[in-house]
């Protein structure tokens, strides 16, 4: 009955409506790949509509990247899915596709002007300074999320991650399942050694 009522509150506020427009929205005006489109719908979902936590914005770039398949798609994905389940997933999925499945079905159509066209191409190299500014944001302002939870274990892994890419060009793909073992780890231990706390205060 609980389910129910939630469905049809959904249904009735246009959570689906405002989830496809908005995505859609993003990916049609998003240029740069998929690092471009994070602070986007950080910006729109998290600081605008506030329907998912910084937090859980970070982890789902962080499952995003590591993910088979376009970063901005399987982000849009994850974003649809804990804003509205399934149907919100699959929606963000068709919302993200579509805009670039017709820009490109009309620039097919006269590439060859696109091709040659010197206005077109001053275009694109203007953008390329635009996508630099617009990654540096998303990783100052994830990046400073990162540094406030004050823990040395988040930020030594940040910094050998930064430098494993940078510097010893390290698969990226390698430094995910690295990172993703210490956190996990990590993780496990400080839930045993809440337990053990909980126990012993529980035995006083």
């Amino acid at each position: 009955m609980v389910g129910t009522m939630e469905t049809k509150k959904v249904k009735e506020k246009g959570l689906y409506w405002k989830l496809f427009w908005a995505t859609f929205r993003l990916s049609a005006f998003t240029f740069g790949g998929g690092y471009v489109i994070v602070p986007l719908m950080r910006r729109e979902f998290v600081l605008h509509r506030h329907w998912i936590e910084d937090d859980e914005m970070l982890d789902l770039t962080a499952i995003a990247q590591s993910t088979p398949g376009a970063m901005a798609v399987n982000a849009a994905v994850l974003v649809g899915y804990r804003v509205a389940g399934i149907p919100g997933a699959l929606l963000s999925m068709l919302a993200t596709v579509l805009p670039p499945f017709i820009i490109l079905s009309i620039v097919s159509l006269f590439y060859a002007q696109f091709r040659d066209n010197w206005v077109v191409d001053l275009v694109m190299k203007g953008m390329q300074a635009g996508v630099a500014a617009v990654i540096c944001d998303v990783v100052v302002s994830m990046g400073w999320n990162v540094l406030k939870l004050r823990r040395v274990l988040p930020v030594i892994m940040l910094v050998g991650a930064f430098v494993a890419s940078c510097f010893f060009d390290w698969n990226v793909v390698l430094i995910i399942l690295v990172c993703a073992v210490i956190g996990a780890v990590d993780t496990w231990r400080r839930e045993r050694a809440e337990k053990k706390k909980g126990k012993g205060e529980a035995g006083k």
